[in-house]
């Protein structure tokens, strides 16, 4: 009797003892964990929406001086807003993992603006955006950061247009940020940007005005513009841009090809036959040594395009609406050389269209991937396929609207305007132009005279350019109206062209990773279900309803007839017969809308219940399954161990 106590009471201290253990193992394993994998994360999300891409990281790991970053979010007031409140977790989760990679070099301060607090102040100071709700408060939802030489960068709202873009908007914020100063861009051009169409001379009787993208240009970059003959691309360019040139001679033209040799990033753009250089200034005349079409051979070739620059794109389906004025009843007429591209013929997953939603161009040419070529060649711009390749003579010769339109037979293919130039690239030289090359051309603009670098037969890293085939993009009178305000220009875009053009430049300044960075999925999942058990029950309830107008609108009219007819017409001859019958019908008229309306009812009632009953299998499966699993396990397993126990204790016994 005492073993049998004894061995009782050393069961149940050895369960105790195993209590105690496994508490004082679970403490340790959550300590152990918190500390050794505190870092630690797992993206199991399809699109892996919460791991950054190695262009982030690059830029990440090169932060030198501290930047902080100011996440504003209105969180109280955001709460009755579920879009904002998932897309604010999802920002607020990508700075915190850019934070922890940043290696203490980036500082995340998330700030809930009070209305009427230093924080609101603080956020309008900064150039953050409020979006006002319907009760009259103000949500912020932006993001300022600062370096530490008074550097600031903005994103005024996070927008749900922009979700796909998020990590690369916060990549390029970092990357300015990090930057001591301004980047550079290299300008080789005949265009007279800086000018206006009326040229220098005009400019400076103040007869012509620069193009609204040229002020742009010098907001947002340090512009350095390089004659248009030099022998070496400086150093300190970090994207060039070759915008419709005088034609080139060879010391430049191998000048640029060693510039992308060595990495350097271009943005070019040709054009078969340039409108904007034709533009007649005050005087009347176009600007002197203007430069009616532009080619860069050879390094076209070497960049894998093929280009034919005696033909001109004309799309009838992008055709721009021109007033013509020759018909008193056609006033305007559709200009097949003239093209408004919709945002369907450009490439929306690429960041640098992204935003397009219009490109106004003239005369533009047609692009297209060489055999045999090195690069991968992206189009970013595309013509419509209703449309065809014109003679440049027969353009230059000036036909009507109507000339070119009866002249058009679409050919069905669909022509690349701008396209994106990536992957290694060969020479178009075998070394660097002999002396001769250039010496004809002394007595010109001086060269830039810089010792000769090794030459390079092969790309040393990945090329990045971007080319376009038109130059009339530049043109104000394509993209923009001004109009002056109390002495200022001010702008109305009636098309993205400049969006375009900074957009691709600053694409272009950054590492190669984050320019090949591309949109993302957005992390909005439809539900396809419920929206499935939705639109079955709308379309339920919208036949429930056109049949209830329907008995309605027909007891109506047969009300109306008893009322207005005699009860003669009704074929009722007596008055009393006639009211009771009246009476009848609008009882039967009540009854049959009651019972109209109970259906509708029913039909609302079974939708609620329907996503209702989907959201609590969802939270079972989600919430209970796992511990209800688990509890059948365990209880299965303490009954296998008590027959277990039972039968030793019987066969010891």
């Amino acid at each position: 009797m005492n073993a049998l106590s004894n061995q009782q009471i050393s069961r149940s201290a050895y369960r105790i003892v195993m209590l105690v253990l496994l508490a004082v193992l679970f403490l340790a394993v959550n300590l152990f964990s918190n500390i050794v994998f505190r870092s630690a994360r797992i993206d199991l999300t399809e699109n892996r929406l919460y791991t950054l891409s190695e262009g982030t990281n690059e830029v990440v790991a090169k932060i030198e001086e501290p930047i902080t970053l100011r996440f504003f979010y209105s969180e109280r007031l955001a709460n009755d807003y579920p879009r904002i409140r998932t897309y604010a977790g999802h920002v607020r989760d990508l700075l915190q993992e850019i934070r922890n990679r940043s290696d203490g070099q980036l500082r995340l301060e998330v700030i809930e603006p009070e209305p009427f607090s230093e924080q609101e102040d603080l956020a309008m100071s900064l150039g953050l955006k409020g979006a006002p709700t319907a009760q009259g408060d103000i949500i912020y939802f932006g993001l300022v950061g600062t370096n530490s030489v008074d550097g600031l960068e903005a994103i005024p709202f996070f927008t749900d247009e922009r979700e796909q873009y998020l990590e690369y908007d916060i990549a390029r914020m970092i990357q300015n940020l990090s930057r001591p100063a301004r980047p550079v861009l290299g300008i080789v051009t005949n265009l007279p940007l800086d000018t206006g169409t009326g040229g220098l001379m005009s400019a400076m009787r103040g007869e012509s005005l620069p193009f609204m993208i040229y002020e742009e240009l010098r907001d947002r970059f340090e512009l350095e513009y390089l004659e248009q003959q030099f022998k070496a691309v400086p150093s300190k360019i970090d994207v060039l841009m070759v915008a419709h040139p005088r034609e080139l001679d060879e010391a430049t033209l191998y000048a640029v090809d060693q510039f992308v040799m060595r990495g350097g990033r271009v943005l070019a753009f040709i054009d078969p036959h340039s409108e904007v250089s034709l533009t007649a200034g005050p005087d009347g005349q176009p600007i002197r040594g203007y430069t009616e079409a532009s080619n860069l051979e050879p390094l076209l070739k070497s960049w894998g395009v093929d280009y034919d620059p005696t033909k001109i794109v004309g799309d009838r389906g992008l055709a721009q609406r021109v007033q013509t004025g020759l018909d008193a009843r056609r006033q305007e007429s559709d200009y097949v050389i003239w093209l408004a591209v919709p945002r369907a013929n450009v490439d929306a997953d690429d960041i640098v269209t992204a935003d397009v939603m219009r490109l106004n161009l003239g005369t533009v040419g047609a692009l297209a991937p060489s055999a045999n070529a090195t690069t991968q060649f992206t189009p970013l711009v595309r013509s419509s396929d209703d449309a065809k390749l014109y003679d440049l003579d027969y353009v230059k010769s000036g036909p009507r609207p109507d000339d070119l339109l009866r002249r058009f037979e679409p050919t069905g293919e669909s022509y690349v305007i701008a396209a994106r130039l990536s992957g290694p690239v060969a020479s178009a030289f075998d070394g660097p132009p002999g002396a001769g090359a250039s010496a004809e051309d002394d007595d010109a603009a001086p060269r830039s005279a810089t010792d000769p670098a090794p030459h390079l037969a092969r790309s040393e890293g990945d090329a990045n350019i971007i080319l376009f085939a038109d130059s009339d993009i530049f043109d104000d009178r394509f993209w923009v109206q001004t109009q002056s305000y109390l002495g200022e220009r001010v702008a109305q875009p009636i098309a993205d062209n400049a969006s375009f053009i900074v957009s691709a430049i600053d694409n272009l300044m950054g590492s190669n990773e984050l320019i090949s960075l591309r949109a993302r999925a957005k992390i909005d999942r439809p539900f396809t279900v419920v929206d499935e058990l939705r639109r079955t029950a709308e379309r339920r309830f919208l036949a429930e309803q056109e049949a209830l107008e329907r008995r309605i609108s027909e007891t109506e009219r047969r009300l109306t007839e008893l009322q207005t007819q005699g009860p003669a017409d009704a074929g009722l001859h007596d008055g009393a017969t006639a009211e009771a019958h009246v009476e009848n019908e609008i009882q039967i008229f009540r009854a049959e809308l009651l019972d109209s309306r109970k259906k509708l009812r029913d039909v609302q009632r079974n939708l609620r219940r329907e996503i209702d009953g989907l959201g609590a299998r969802l939270r079972f499966i989600n919430v209970g399954l796992i511990p209800l699993l688990i509890a059948v396990v365990a209880t299965g397993a303490a009954i296998v161990r008590y027959r277990r126990r039972k039968a030793r204790v019987e066969k010891g016994a």
